[in-house]
């Protein structure tokens, strides 16, 4: 009689790829359970960074909302940005990949006098910023916000006035949610490319 063959433990393939930094999974099974997280108004007990507090990484990972006035009759020149950035990333769909962008929202509102800008991103606040400077120079771009009062001019060549107009218009959040915590951008597309992969392998094997 020939021996019995071990039984190996099924492992679900649909689960995204393990985060580093987070506890290991008990089993082969990834559970993900959404998260939320409430922010204390203060940020004193915050460890200071170079430009200031170093804001914690949440379930909606790394992110910020800055909020400032138009200068006016310049509203149209924000959206007409908008616009040609849009347009800059169908050539080059990885134009802002440096900056580990999820998400972009920018919102004109109170009659167009005061600009919305939020982002989720997986980089600290101030090296985000940094990041930012570097690959607008790099690529010969301007930025919406010169359009906003207050704002540096020399922005390109004194980056903690970049960071320092952002600070002094960010608006804390007090409640962060995510449906997938703490996942990096980078995790996602990764496990999005394992299961379009799996797909198609089981498609041909039909």
């Amino acid at each position: 009689m020939l021996p019995t063959p071990p039984v190996q433990e099924a492992i679900d393939l649909r689960e995204p790829p393990l985060v580093s930094g987070l506890p290991q999974a008990q089993h082969s099974h990834m559970e993900i359970n959404p998260k939320a997280v409430a922010l204390p108004k203060s940020a004193d007990h915050l460890e200071k960074g170079k430009y200031g507090p170093i804001y914690p990484k949440t379930p909606a990972c790394h992110g910020f909302t800055i909020i400032a006035n138009v200068k006016p009759g310049r509203a149209e020149a924000i959206r007409s940005y908008g616009e040609r950035l849009a347009k800059a990333l169908e050539p080059d769909p990885y134009l802002l990949a440096p900056l580990k962008l999820h998400y972009l929202r920018w919102v004109l509102f109170d009659n167009d006098t005061r600009f919305m800008y939020q982002g989720i991103f997986d980089t600290e606040f101030d090296k985000y910023t940094e990041d930012a400077v570097v690959l607008f120079r790099k690529a010969g771009l301007d930025t919406a916000f010169e359009n906003l009062e207050g704002f540096p001019i020399d922005w390109k060549t004194n980056t903690p006035a970049f960071i320092t107009f952002l600070r002094d218009h960010q608006c804390p959040s007090f409640l962060e949610y995510g449906e997938y915590p703490y996942f990096t951008s980078d995790e996602i597309k990764k496990a999005l490319k394992i299961k379009a992969a799996l797909s198609e392998m089981l498609e041909q094997m039909q």
